[in-house]
């Protein structure tokens, strides 16, 4: 399988909020609250996609996955968005098309992540996981990852109970 792996331009968030927003609602069915579905639609994340790739938060990277002119994963990182990541830079979104899991892609843009934050000199990644996606923690235990504690997200939607993932270093993703 030909998978390329890109930064993403602001011209990409209409293409990267429908993907994220099939894989969320799929590995979310029987996790978010009916009114997250509701409001957490395709013009919704598109707004928050532009905004994201319009303006650029600190060390922030967003790449794109294609196999072909088909986007099939999203990964974004950046500066930590809560004390608790302790100074370690944060993978903020890993989204995979489902139909091809398994192949590596996710460990791809994991990979080309952790290369962004240890370039700008954090000494780890730190990352949160809804509690219930359990396919997600495991693949970031497979990868080094281990469970430090947990939280409740402060999004102003939907406040899910999230379990708090670490990396100490880098060596593991990369």
């Amino acid at each position: 399988m030909d998978i390329s792996i890109r930064p993403a331009r602001p011209g990409d968030a209409a293409a990267i909020a429908r993907l994220h927003l099939a894989v969320w609602r799929q590995t979310y069915r029987d996790l978010a609250s009916d009114e997250a579905f509701r409001i957490m639609d395709e013009p919704f994340r598109a707004a928050r996609w532009t905004k994201t790739l319009a303006e650029p938060g600190r060390d922030q990277l967003v790449l794109l996955a294609e196999q072909g002119e088909r986007l099939v994963g999203i990964g974004a990182a950046g500066a930590p968005s809560l004390p608790l990541f302790e100074g370690r830079g944060e993978i903020r979104s890993l989204y995979i098309d489902p139909t091809i899991k398994r192949q590596g892609i996710g460990r791809r843009l994991m990979r080309e992540l952790a290369l962004h934050l240890a370039a700008r000199d954090y000494p780890g990644a730190g990352l949160g996981v809804v509690v219930g996606n359990d396919p997600a923690i495991a693949f970031y235990r497979s990868l080094g990852g281990r469970v430090a504690g947990d939280y409740i997200d402060p999004g102003p939607i939907w406040r899910s109970d999230n379990i708090l993932i670490l990396w100490d270093d880098f060596s593991s993703l990369i």
